[in-house]
């Protein structure tokens, strides 16, 4: 098999250890191309974000780096600006030829909580090599509102593949036509392009900008805050509007994205070169997606949007992401929103779980 692995090869990979776990695994955790990872019981509050590096430990560098231990067993408040790293509950024992890749879950990064996975020996963050055997590890920074957090929650997740299975552009573009990718026209360049939508079919909401003194989110909390004292609303008439640097965006693609059952999908940044800001924190979008027969009919990909040096101005249509397509080894058993879980299938503009619907 060729392609990601989908959910019935990783429940087969938690029972013959090649996935491990200190606890027994939670209902819902595994998905249809992904496996959620869980915060173990401890953080290390660290002086700097950091990588093992070749032939090094993550316990090794954290002598280097750690200033104090946080016990999360009764629930601890990750301080916004702060760096800590998380043993999490898995690990891997991966056969040579698979590998991994990890990313912050949908709610994660509407929260602007950066979440990355590293390992032993990790030159990169979020990329485990194919045959790793160890532990995994979340680096998490607040970077807008501080959260409480507690043993077993899941921020970030993780992909299986064995070997490459992307699809090209000439790909893309016969699967478009055989199974349209977005509603309307499809920019295939290096991946199927999305823009932004500042020009909504009704009223002038456009997105949201996170509030820079706010109280605490408790991350069990679900439909429970109030947008108004996290958020401020963001309104064009225009089709135009002005991204602050250091400001944290929520805003919606214009496009509606669908994702075969047999494909999964990874959103990558746009290049640099288009704008003073980036797009994506979390960028996994399961088999079934915006999938007709899953119930959905096109989903929006909600835009996590981070102004760098300048003020930028960010108008209608522009292409600001891509999503880069990869087939499934198989066809999962579960899709995305059909009879699971699934918080964010057939969404538009629309901010993490814990706030109150508007």
């Amino acid at each position: 098999m060729t392609g990601v692995l989908p959910s019935q090869t990783i429940e087969t990979m938690l029972q013959t250890g090649e996935i491990s776990v200190a606890e027994p695994v939670a209902e819902g955790q595994v998905q249809p191309a992904s496996l959620d990872l869980r915060l173990g019981s401890v953080a290390y509050r660290v002086r700097a974000s950091f990588l093992a590096g070749t032939d090094r430990s993550v316990q090794d560098r954290l002598s280097e780096f750690e200033m104090h231990r946080i016990d999360l067993s009764n629930g601890a408040v990750l301080e916004k600006g702060c760096v800590y790293v998380v043993p999490l509950m898995e690990s891997l024992a991966l056969p040579e030829g698979v590998q991994a890749v990890a990313n912050a879950k949908s709610s994660t990064g509407r929260l602007d909580l950066l979440t990355r996975t590293i390992t032993d020996g990790g030159t990169e963050f979020d990329r485990i090599a194919p045959g790793y055997t160890g532990p995994l590890y979340a680096e998490i920074c607040p970077r807008s509102f501080s959260v409480l957090v507690r043993p077993g929650m899941r921020l970030n997740q993780i992909r299986f593949r064995k070997g490459q299975s992307v699809l090209t552009d000439a790909d893309l573009a016969v699967l478009h036509d055989r199974s349209p990718l977005v509603d309307g026209d499809a920019v295939i360049d290096d991946g199927l392009g999305f823009s932004v939508d500042l020009q909504p079919s009704e009223g002038t909401l456009v997105g949201y900008r996170a509030k820079p003194h706010t109280g605490v989110i408790d991350l069990d909390n679900i439909g429970h805050y109030d947008p108004a004292d996290y958020w401020e609303e963001l309104h064009a008439s225009d089709g135009k509007i002005i991204l602050d640097p250091g400001a944290f965006y929520i805003l919606v693609s214009r496009e509606a994205v669908h994702i075969p059952p047999a494909y999964a999908a990874e959103m990558a940044p746009f290049l640099a070169m288009v704008g003073e800001f980036r797009v994506h924190y979390a960028g996994f979008f399961d088999p079934g997606f915006g999938h007709d027969a899953a119930g959905g009919t096109g989903s929006r990909g909600v835009l996590e949007v981070r102004c760098h040096e300048a003020p930028f101005v960010l108008e209608h249509g522009q292409v600001v992401g891509r999503l880069v397509y990869e087939r499934m080894a198989e066809v999962p058993e579960q899709l995305y929103g059909s009879g699971i879980a699934s918080n964010y299938q057939g969404q538009g503009l629309k901010l993490s779980k814990h706030f109150k619907a508007s």
